[in-house]
């Protein structure tokens, strides 16, 4: 038997015993669609071994961004390093206790599926692997906590506080509990803190492979709206959910690290940002495609409410090591303790689907160092400032409708995804730009209703 199928083996016993000692009695399933909304087949786990040796089917065509219906046939295979019990169940003698197994796509015919987001980041992840690289990222994943959902009118915030205020009360509570529930999962949350806004929080994830934190991003976002809900709150990944508050964003901190001997690739103490030559093309390649990819960090019509002018998130494709307003930062090295050198990315938001933001950011900065692109110098002034003055920087793309074009347009963004992906993607996001269009808001009805 060969190393990996006998290592495969173990590790499926290593499951079936904990299923057995811990009364699990379902296993969720899951994967997400191209939207990065995830998906659920839930079995009973008794059934597990047929599942791990067959796959689970399942419809494609119902699933957005999936399959036509002439290609519905789908299997669900299950990762079995992803294996988890849900913390936020509890133990019900009545029901048991539930697992939790991502899975990768698969046709019919035994072939990765190629509109499944989980294997287009894995794709792109070995793509870095041939070039002899590993890439690693820690996001801050940012939410808002209300009351209830209104009806109509803005939501009630959870609190008052703001950035670092000591919180109290229930929302102490969800942040508690979703990172004990997390770190219980095998993920990591380094730290959370209240962030700007009135019931606005953030999670600070400890670096992890990309695939392994795109799975932890999916997880926690459901760990926090679940936990919420118990809690008798609502919280949303909205970017921009009201209009006189701050924007919830997902920086991503990112590393290559070689696979030879783990080091950092991207440090060079020698270099006065503490960048090798292969960061300072990684992060060109970033600059070079962020217009191109901006659709696929930041998804939403309302994304684009959070990349505007004035506010706190980037709009000016620049980098910078103290700027707080460039789109890429290099921020200076800590100590010794931490992984070195990184790149953060500061456009995505928490509502992107994880697996095709990794892949687009991980393949435009590839392409930086494989075509050798250039870096433009640190933008470390004002860039408001800068802009007024020199009126040459390049910006971020102000609508959903202008970041699809430049995705469309884009050779890149096709190769990172997969045509297949690429065309999904592409459709299921005019069709949202187009019925945006359609709607008449309240603010055009307050100014123009009466004037005209």
């Amino acid at each position: 038997m060969p190393d990996s199928a006998l290592r495969d083996n173990l590790q499926a016993d290593d499951i079936l015993n904990r299923i057995r000692d811990e009364d699990v009695r379902s296993i969720d399933l899951q994967f997400t669609d191209v939207a990065g909304i995830i998906k659920t087949v839930t079995i009973d786990a008794d059934l597990l071994p047929a599942a791990l040796e067959k796959g689970v089917w399942f419809d494609g065509s119902a699933v957005e961004g999936f399959a036509r219906v002439a290609e519905a046939d789908m299997y669900l295979i299950p990762d079995l390093a992803t294996f988890a019990i849900l913390p936020w169940e509890g133990h019900h003698l009545e029901i048991g206790r539930t697992g939790r197994l991502f899975c990768d796509v698969y046709t019919p015919n035994h072939q990765p599926f190629a509109g499944d987001p989980r294997g287009a980041l894995r794709r792109v992840i070995e793509y870095a692997a041939a070039m002899g690289m590993h890439y690693v990222v820690a996001p801050e994943l940012e939410f808002y906590l209300y009351r209830k959902l209104p009806k109509q009118g803005d939501p009630q915030p959870d609190d008052q506080a703001s950035y670092f205020d000591a919180s109290d009360g229930v929302s102490r509570v969800i942040r508690k509990r979703v990172s004990d529930a997390l770190r219980r999962m095998g993920i990591v949350v380094e730290s959370s803190h209240h962030e700007v806004g009135s019931g606005q929080h953030e999670l600070d994830f400890s670096p992890m492979g990309a695939l392994q934190m795109a799975d932890a991003i999916v997880t926690a976002r459901m760990a926090v709206r679940t936990i919420a809900r118990q809690e008798g709150r609502f919280a949303t990944f909205m970017p921009k959910p009201m209009t006189n508050a701050p924007g919830s964003g997902m920086h991503v901190h990112q590393w290559l690290q070689s696979l030879d001997d783990n080091t950092n690739v991207f440090q060079d103490v020698t270099n006065d940002y503490d960048m090798s030559a292969k960061a300072q093309t990684f992060l060109a390649g970033q600059l070079t495609h962020a217009r191109a990819i901006c659709a696929v960090l930041a998804p939403l019509v309302n994304s684009y409410r959070r990349l505007m002018a004035g506010l706190e998130a980037p709009i000016y494709v620049t980098w910078a090591q103290l700027n707080r307003g460039a789109l890429l930062r290099v921020p200076r090295l800590a100590d010794s303790n931490t992984l070195g050198t990184r790149i953060e990315m500061r456009c995505p938001d928490p509502s992107c689907n994880p697996y095709l933001a990794f892949a687009a950011l991980l393949y435009a900065g590839l392409h930086g160092i494989t075509e050798q692109l250039p870096l433009p110098p640190a933008a470390e002034e004002d860039l408001v400032e800068v802009s007024n003055r020199r009126r040459h920087l390049i910006t971020l793309p102000t609508s959903l409708h202008e970041a699809l074009d430049e995705f469309e347009a884009s050779d890149l963004t096709r190769e990172a995804l997969g045509l297949h992906l690429f065309e999904r993607f592409l459709e299921a996001k005019r069709l949202e730009w187009s019925e945006y269009l359609l709607i008449v808001s309240p603010w055009e009805q307050e100014r123009y209703l009466s004037m005209y």
